[in-house]
């Protein structure tokens, strides 16, 4: 059997087997399709253009960088409350992009570190939220990654540095545009150490993959599998440098609650302590949430140092829902407005209707999650119905609403 023949690149001098692709010309000349794609933006740079990869791949526009107040406002668009996150994660990005858009800050004797930040806050006040609309304004590429999938390594599930493979993915798989997004790990509370006593069975997606995760958080050049999924010795792997990868974890910690009260009441003797647990709110306990709670709960003390801004989300009370409903730009009530407007129906909300949405999110405890849901159930019949009607205009009532929510919940308590 004839040897196959090898052609190698007359630039690089690398091999077809090293390369993707090699380009053959007259009298055997070859060249790869790196050494092509090099030639192309050097022509591009001496022509004094750039090449439309190089214009995608270049560093973040510090420049056009909105400042923390102008975050602050455009996220007051989409969110409602939650003032004191809004200007931690203002003031946190702003800083992280100026460090990337700032060059000079590299050298010299201080050297800027990035400032990773872990949001506390019960389901459905606006973690996951906060980072999506920051990325929507920045126009950089932005990943949501479940931390509950991830197992150590050789173990069935997902390994951490698949969270770089999702990311290069919302950015085209231009790596270095990708160098500058922003990864939102959800659910990192799930997770924390189980225990710290000794165990016979191994935690595979705790502690484990919180030691996994440290090499991304600090910033280190990792080699990613270009199709995601499981590391293999042969295959090739795209390399990234995440020292410039913000990465803002989010998570419930139900039950962080308990940790916090507990310090509060560490020490009991003493008058000066008495005054201080009077002026604790017992109803809002995560607003005095320390990096030692977290550590509590079960988070390792190398993960903390790596994610030093903590940040709180305060739980939503009945004026919060009831903003949610009806006044950021993508509120529920102008969606609704909106689906029905496509078929010329003009929608309206009575108040007392809006109020009795809000009642019973309040008795669910979901958060603004458990608006949607009411608000499907109550919405249904109606666009269902009313595309094929010739009706031009459609109000909710409260007593519409509250009829059309009984009836779907029985039918699918009896299902």
């Amino acid at each position: 059997m004839a040897k196959k023949r090898t052609s190698r690149c007359g630039f690089c001098g690398r091999t077809d087997e090293e390369v993707g692709l090699m380009l053959t010309g007259l009298e055997g000349m070859n060249i790869c399709a790196e050494c092509v794609e090099r030639a192309h933006q050097i022509l591009h740079e001496m022509s004094g253009k750039k090449s439309p990869k190089t214009t995608s791949t270049t560093a973040f526009d510090y420049r056009n960088m909105p400042k923390p107040q102008e975050i602050k406002e455009f996220l007051d668009g989409y969110v409602i409350g939650q003032d004191d996150a809004k200007r931690f994660l203002a003031v946190s990005v702003y800083n992280h992009y100026k460090r990337i858009g700032n060059p000079a800050t590299e050298g010299g004797d201080v050297e800027i570190e990035k400032s990773n930040i872990i949001m506390v806050g019960a389901t459905g006040t606006g973690k996951t939220l906060l980072a999506r609309t920051i990325a929507k304004l920045l126009n950089v590429p932005f990943t949501i990654v479940d931390a509950t999938v991830f197992t150590e390594a050789g173990y069935v599930g997902e390994d951490v540095e698949s969270i770089l493979s999702r990311l290069l993915q919302a950015a085209d798989w231009d790596v270095r545009r990708a160098e500058c997004g922003i990864v939102f790990i959800d659910e990192i509370d799930k997770i924390a150490r189980k225990s710290d006593n000794p165990s016979i069975t191994r935690d595979v997606s705790g502690e484990g993959v919180q030691q996994g995760l440290l090499k991304l958080l600090e910033g280190s050049i990792v080699n990613v599998p270009p199709k995601g999924g499981r590391k293999h010795p042969d295959q090739e792997y795209t390399q990234v440098d995440t020292r410039n990868i913000l990465f803002i974890c989010g998570g419930a910690f139900d039950g962080i609650e308990k940790k916090i009260a507990q310090r509060l009441n560490t020490h009991t003797v003493g008058y000066n302590n008495v005054r201080n647990t009077h002026r604790v709110d017992p109803k809002n306990l995560l607003q005095y949430v320390r990096p030692t709670d977290l550590k509590s709960f079960g988070l390792i003390p190398e993960i903390i140092g790596r994610l030093p801004v903590l940040t709180y989300l305060q739980p939503l009370d009945r004026e919060a829902l009831h903003r949610i409903l009806t006044e950021p730009r993508n509120s529920l009530v102008r969606q609704y407005q909106k689906i029905l407007a496509l078929d010329g129906v003009e929608l309206s909300f009575e108040p007392a209707a809006l109020d009795f949405v809000v009642d019973k999110a309040v008795e669910y405890k979901l958060g603004a999650r458990g608006l949607r849901s009411i608000m499907e159930s109550i919405m249904v019949t109606a666009m269902y119905e009313l595309p094929s009607s010739r009706k031009r205009k459609f109000v909710v009532t409260e007593d519409y609403a509250r009829r059309e929510f009984e009836k779907n919940n029985t039918l699918q308590a009896q299902v």
